[in-house]
């Protein structure tokens, strides 16, 4: 399933900007490695505490730990993408007072593509709204073809993009990433298909 083609990019242009402010800080610590960007992090207690719970707690959701096969299964990843969405959301709650470091760009980078993900997934569900009315449901197989084919094919890159943050989370937490099968592993290569590639002006604008 990895060789699928990105059936959409992801577009982080303004998350890179901010970034790149993180690289003019120069700040020494934990080397952190983005789509487009690079920059270093040195997190407090609070940070590490944080950063520690979401690897921890990430790494148990469902949609990082197994393949889909069919209906039910891309219900499910859905299901578990939306648990990811709040935990994401309250840990940058707890982060509100450290918004401007690399820990809370980070989860934001992960809350962003799933935002992105969910609005591809819904104009899907709308384009095949008529075709699949004259499919006879199934519990686990509804979906056409065509459309099961590119919501597996957005799956995979996000779980690509999603594991490969919480890899640079790992990096703040100090800790390395629990109970993820090595299958269900990525290299901490990006996936640079899958974005849209950032003016290089990005950081100019406002």
């Amino acid at each position: 399933m990895r060789d699928l083609p990105p059936p959409f990019r992801f577009d982080i242009g303004k998350l890179v900007q901010t970034g790149r402010r993180l690289v003019e800080h120069r700040v020494t610590g934990v080397s952190i490695n983005l789509p487009f960007v690079s920059f270093s992090v040195s997190p407090d207690d609070v940070e590490r505490g944080v950063a520690r719970e979401v690897v921890i707690r990430l790494a148990d959701r469902r949609v990082l730990n197994a393949f889909e096969c069919c209906d039910n299964c891309i219900d499910q990843a859905l299901s578990s993408l939306q648990e990811i969405r709040r935990l994401l959301v309250d840990k940058q709650v707890e982060l509100a007072g450290h918004s401007d470091g690399g820990l809370y760009l980070l989860l934001e980078l992960q809350n962003e593509a799933i935002r992105q993900f969910l609005s591809f997934e819904q104009s899907l569900r709308s384009e095949s709204a008529g075709a699949t009315s004259t499919i006879p449901h199934h519990p686990d197989f509804y979906r056409a073809p065509e459309t099961k084919q590119s919501y597996f094919a957005a799956l995979e890159m996000l779980r690509g993009h999603l594991y490969r943050c919480l890899e640079q989370v790992a990096k703040v937490a100090d800790i390395e990433i629990p109970k993820i099968s090595q299958h269900m592993r990525y290299d901490e290569a990006w996936q640079l298909s899958a974005y849209v590639e950032p003016a290089l002006d990005t950081r100019d604008e406002v």
